[in-house]
């Protein structure tokens, strides 16, 4: 049968199109700045302009795409001509449509480490390229750092609260916004903190551990539960996690035991887990059967979990889906990517915003972090130029890309092992739950605070 074409109710991401998952005055700026006498280079910072509700840190995530998109992105001869066909663009000359032909990314990129843990203000990501090139790319950067950054930063809360004690699933797969974001999920939650993830995708392309039991319509699918779970375990011998509670939870458990024969564990998707799960232990041990894990899902975020761990509930797995994927209590992240400085003609001009409660500080910046006895104790905002003033503070940010280059290779094991030191190292207060006062200390520098003085009086001077 031959492929059916592409329609507009059909169409999917692809490596192609990472120059169009972009915003239309992305590259209306592009063309202006085309059209400057002369291109100059430009520094774009990346950071977080406040703390989501509920949170005391943030895990910066999706590094890794990033780089790579950077490093594929492309103009199609197929886009080019869809970008002529814009009113906006029509009327402009061809030569620069020849630039975005021509486009590769070539300039630098400093970032903090993948899994750092951060904070507001903070810059986690540095470009400079010229003009037209660091400006192109803020959209798709903001998209694929602003997601999986949100989402880490949830399932290290969901790691803090279940202990290293209960193992963790990402089941969201299906409550994601598509399946790219439940594949982007599923990494960003390993790297929070996660033992593995039913995404099929992520397991095969990441290696990350691959779960599943089964869903309630396969018990329906039999006359008897009974019947479900000898079918199932007659297939899957070694490998039987039975999902307990389509009717009655504990006669499931009953049911279960009834088979004779070893399977790993059951799982409680519905009720008063605690509960549930207690009594579903004490039926396990009568039975003999301590060795059965107790898998628990259900509309589960880091609260239930610390409830249950809190409980003393017999739990050894637990999934967690819609509350894991979706981060319904602080959804979105308000990443923001500014420019910091332009090299004009041999001069270095720091470039700022004064706008109310959007005011950025000029200059390429590093984060420098205290630590004491091991422990996180505050961060400073400081002039790159000045960093070497700071003695033993650690800088953050680090050279990642390099005219084209990609100048790190860690795999996924090496980012999530770097957050669960970062996460060891939190001040107890922020490792709660509850939101820490006083927050975290990030000071800015008085350089900076100098420099933006200096700067807001030349432009009420002009």
């Amino acid at each position: 049968m031959d492929q059916q074409p592409v329609t507009a109710s059909t169409f999917m991401l692809g490596n192609d199109d990472l120059s169009f998952a972009t915003d239309l005055y992305e590259l209306t700026m592009a063309a202006a700045f085309h059209h400057l006498p002369v291109m100059p280079r430009a520094t774009f910072e990346l950071s977080v302009r406040r703390m989501p509700t509920n949170r005391n840190f943030l895990v910066f995530a999706g590094l890794e795409q990033a780089l790579a998109a950077l490093v594929r992105m492309r103009f199609t001869d197929d886009q080019i001509r869809h970008l002529r066909s814009l009113p906006a663009l029509r009327d402009i000359e061809n030569d620069f449509f020849d630039v975005l032909r021509d486009f590769r990314f070539s300039g630098n990129v400093w970032a903090m480490a993948e899994g750092t843990v951060f904070f507001p203000s903070e810059p986690v990501l540095r470009v400079t390229g010229t003009l037209l090139e660091a400006q192109l790319v803020e959209t798709l950067l903001l998209s694929i750092i602003n997601f999986q950054t949100t989402i880490a930063s949830k399932a290290a809360r969901m790691r803090l609260a279940a202990g290293q004690g209960i193992r963790l699933v990402d089941f969201g797969g299906r409550r994601a916004h598509g399946p790219q974001a439940a594949a982007w999920a599923a990494r960003a939650a390993y790297i929070g903190g996660f033992d593995a993830t039913s995404n099929v995708l992520a397991g095969q392309k990441l290696g990350i551990a691959t779960v599943g039991t089964m869903a309630h319509s396969y018990i329906m699918a039999f006359d008897r539960e009974i019947e479900a779970y000898e079918h199932f375990h007659s297939v899957f011998p070694q490998h039987s996690t039975f999902l307990v509670d389509t009717f009655d939870t504990l006669e499931g458990v009953r049911q279960a035991l009834a088979l004779d024969k070893p399977f790993l564990g059951i799982r409680l998707d519905s009720g008063d887990l605690e509960k549930l799960s207690k009594e579903a232990k004490k039926l396990l041990d009568e039975a003999g059967r301590s060795e059965v894990e107790i898998f628990i899902s259900g509309d589960l975020d880091e609260e239930s979990i610390a409830e249950l761990v809190a409980a003393g509930a017999p739990v050894d797995t637990v999934g967690v889906g819609t509350r894991l994927t979706t981060s319904p209590d602080a959804p979105f992240l308000d990443g923001i990517y500014k420019l910091v400085e332009v090299e004009e003609r041999d001069r270095v001009v720091p470039k700022f915003k004064t706008s109310p409660g959007k005011v950025t500080y000029p200059g390429k910046k590093q984060v420098l972090r205290k630590y004491t006895k091991g422990q996180m104790r505050a961060d400073r905002i400081a002039p790159l130029s000045e960093v070497e003033i700071f003695g033993s503070d650690a800088p953050l940010l680090q050279p990642v890309f390099r005219q084209g280059r990609i100048l790190i290779d860690e795999s996924l094991e090496d980012v999530r092992r770097h957050c669960r030191q970062q996460l060891d190292k939190l001040p107890n207060a922020l490792r709660s739950l509850e939101v820490a006062e006083p927050p975290y200390l990030v000071t800015i520098d008085p350089t900076l605070e100098r420099l933006l003085t200096e700067g807001q009086a030349r432009v009420a001077g002009n």
